[in-house]
């Protein structure tokens, strides 16, 4: 398929005179070459489905492929149908799972394992998608293949396809071979919680003391400003700090910004210890 220096080499989608091939993802194609069929097997296995090579195809073409290559279909209406099939699936997975939370917990959590950071992630992570992209020549160019907004999409439009192709049954299937671990770790984190609370268990989590806030208060009396400042016992740092018209909204403003900091700090630690 497409990466951006080198679409004619790298993409089994693409024929010499760049237009889809949809031939080249032929499942049962005895003519197609070895290496493309094995490429297509390894994304279906990744997908945990498999596709026809028409509609595949189309999964996979942005719109400035399409504009190049009259003709072409792109992906935008199988993204606009998977797109509702992830949501359906992830809402029904969040009310069945956790019974006991609100509608807006609920709805926090769907946001943000339906996120574009987090589509895209499972893009690059799971499906390793990139490479299979078909994009124009300046979409390639300006790095297409690895812009979150077109790897969420794409994630999208593979589950609209596996939904037009199979059924909802299927579909619902790839969503949560793809989704379920997302779905799982936002429901112990700060979009399922209040931040007081997300922050108290990433602390823990992590080895550290009970967590505390140091307080101020400015302004007048008419208007007071608490300013907040997160901390975990034993140490002087202070981890997160946020200012607001009560003592509680400074305090969630406070444990957000100490949350997202031991979130990075854990993640830095992680990355350094697979070096």
């Amino acid at each position: 398929m497409t990466k951006n220096h080198e679409p004619q080499r790298t993409n089994p989608h693409t024929s010499t005179n760049g237009q889809a091939d949809a031939h080249a993802t032929g499942r049962n194609d005895p003519d197609r070459p070895a290496a493309d069929r094995a490429t297509t097997d390894a994304l279906f296995a990744r997908l945990g489905t498999t596709l026809q090579p028409d509609l595949l195809v189309q999964a996979l073409t942005h719109r400035s492929f399409s504009h190049e290559h009259e003709g072409v279909p792109n992906y935008e209406r199988l993204e606009f149908l998977g797109d509702a099939v992830l949501e359906l699936v992830a809402t029904e997975t969040l009310y069945r799972e956790h019974p006991d939370m609100s509608e807006g917990q609920l709805a926090k959590m769907r946001a943000a394992a339906v996120s574009e950071d987090a589509l895209s992630q499972i893009a690059r992570e799971k499906l390793q998608i990139g490479p299979y992209i078909l994009l124009g020549r300046g979409e390639a160019e300006d790095g297409g293949a690895q812009k979150s907004s077109i790897l969420c999409d794409i994630v999208e439009s593979l589950i609209g396809a596996t939904f037009v192709e199979h059924g909802i049954e299927e579909a619902r299937r790839v969503v949560h071979r793809l989704v379920d671990d997302t779905l799982a770790q936002v429901a112990t984190e700060g979009p399922a919680l209040d931040w007081k609370t997300s922050f108290t268990i990433k602390a823990h989590e992590m080895g550290l003391g009970e967590t505390c806030y140091r307080m101020a208060v400015g302004g007048s009396q008419t208007s007071p400003q608490f300013t907040a400042e997160a901390m975990v016992s034993g140490s002087d740092e202070v981890l997160g700090k946020g200012t607001a018209s009560s003592k509680r909204k400074a305090q969630l403003k406070a444990a957000q910004m100490a949350w997202i900091a031991l979130d990075e700090r854990r993640d830095g630690h992680d990355h350094g210890d697979k070096h």
